[in-house]
C-alpha cells in the first residue's frame, strides 16, 4: 500500500519549536496545493475516496484523528496525533478519516491543483479500478 509515516526535523529550544517543510525534501514531491480541515466533528467521519495520481502529505496541527487506509486487498489504520508528523499518502489509496479529537486541526499538501475529476468517491468504482492495474 502507498502509504508512509514521515518524521520531520524539529528544531527549537525553551522558546518554542519549528519545523520547515520543502518541496522534494521532507516532502517528496512538489507541492501545489495547501488546505485544512478544522471543525471537525468527533462522530462524523470524512474523506471515503481516493485519488488517481495525487499524493498527499497530512499532518495533524492539533488534536488527532484516525485514517482508515485500503488499497483493496487489505486495511490499515493510522493514527495522527503529533505535529512533527505526517502521513504520505501516495495514488490509489482509499481513506477515510474519523475518530476526531475535539478541535481536531488537520493541514493536507498536495501535489496538484484540485480538480474534481481526480477524485474516486464510489468504492466500488475504486476496486474495479484497483483489479485493472
Amino acid at each position: 500500500m502507498s502509504y508512509r509515516l514521515i518524521y520531520f526535523r524539529t528544531m527549537g529550544d525553551d522558546r518554542g519549536k519549528l519545523i520547515a517543510l520543502e518541496n522534494n525534501k521532507e516532502i517528496p514531491f512538489a507541492i501545489k496545493r495547501v488546505y485544512y480541515i478544522f471543525d471537525t466533528s468527533p462522530d462524523k467521519p470524512r474523506g471515503a475516496h481516493a485519488h488517481k495520481d495525487l499524493e498527499q502529505v497530512i499532518i495533524a496541527m492539533d488534536g488527532a484523528c484516525e485514517f482508515v487506509l485500503d488499497d483493496g486487498v487489505k486495511k490499515e489504520t493510522i493514527k495522527l496525533n503529533r505535529p512533527d508528523m505526517g502521513l504520505y499518502i501516495g495514488r490509489n489509496v482509499w481513506r477515510e478519516m474519523c475518530n476526531f479529537s475535539y478541535g481536531c486541526k488537520l493541514v493536507i499538501l498536495a501535489s496538484d491543483f484540485y480538480n474534481e475529476n481526480e477524485y474516486i468517491r464510489d468504492y466500488q468504482e475504486f476496486i474495479g479500478l484497483i483489479k485493472k492495474s
